[in-house]
């Protein structure tokens, strides 16, 4: 055996690792794929399914009031909030936002609703953290995660950084406006 044969087999179980890592932490749905519809009980009361979002795109948000990384990021998802719903695109009525929290204290996530400011109306909670059937059923295993999904459903982005989403949407806008 020579000295490099620890050091080879050193970098693949490393490689290795990291390939199960990525696989293990990669979202269970891709680009292209119908986002599974569920129904959930909103922060506003109002109880809503994703399918009634039809001919919308829908930003499925899924953060926790706890996640440095989603909190840094909201104020750049309000203003894309503020700049976009209500709109008309060429391929879509409007554009909105499901918050899906991962959570496991209902105050917390309350009070990081309100000091945020987060003006989106749809935000959803069943404080099972991880373990929360919508958050199993979309594979997300890391937060911050996003899908966002066109008029019928369908998956058109999957982790999207907040200027990606604002160029994709701003995009739609611009070939209206055409």
């Amino acid at each position: 055996m020579t000295k490099l044969t620890p050091i080879v087999i050193f970098l693949l179980i490393l490689l290795g690792a990291y390939i199960g890592r990525w696989l293990y932490m990669k979202p269970k749905f891709d680009e292209g794929e119908q986002a599974p519809d569920f129904e959930i009980d909103a922060y506003s009361g109002e109880k809503v399914k994703l399918s009634d979002l039809k001919g919308k795109y829908v930003l499925l948000d899924f953060w926790g009031s706890w996640c440095g990384p989603c909190i840094q990021e909201m104020p750049q998802l309000m203003s894309l909030y503020k700049k976009y719903n209500g709109r008309t695109f060429k391929q879509a009525e409007d554009f909105e936002i499901i918050g899906i929290a991962i959570e496991r204290k209902r105050e917390r996530w309350e009070n990081t609703i309100k000091k945020l400011k987060l003006n989106w109306k749809y935000h959803y909670s069943d404080f099972n953290y991880f373990d929360s059937p919508i958050v199993k059923h979309y594979g997300v295993r890391e937060i911050p995660s996003k899908y966002l999904l066109d008029k019928t459903g369908q998956i058109i982005a999957v982790n999207p950084t907040v200027p990606e989403l604002d160029r994709l949407l701003s995009k739609d806008l611009e070939a209206l406006e055409k």
